[in-house]
């Protein structure tokens, strides 16, 4: 897996770095709550983040989205 996030997978999905941004605290099992905390931004925002999240990596739920994230060497 990849050290920096491969921006490649970053790049052909169209992740743009706010999105990696909550990808990343997805990951290590922030709240959508918790997440806006962290990055200064509505949790509305980050719902619409996560909302897009899913469908560019064909996921139905968060948990499928941080697998792929994963398996594309995006997050640890």
């Amino acid at each position: 897996t990849p050290a920096d996030g491969n921006p490649k997978a970053q790049a052909a999905l169209g992740i743009s770095p706010r999105e990696k941004d909550v990808l990343d605290l997805l990951a290590a099992g922030f709240s959508n709550k918790e997440i806006a905390r962290e990055l200064g931004v509505s949790p509305n925002t980050v719902k619409t983040h996560v909302a897009r999240l899913l469908e560019k990596l064909e996921a139905d739920r968060r948990t499928q989205a941080i697998l792929k994230a994963r398996e594309l060497g995006l997050v640890r």
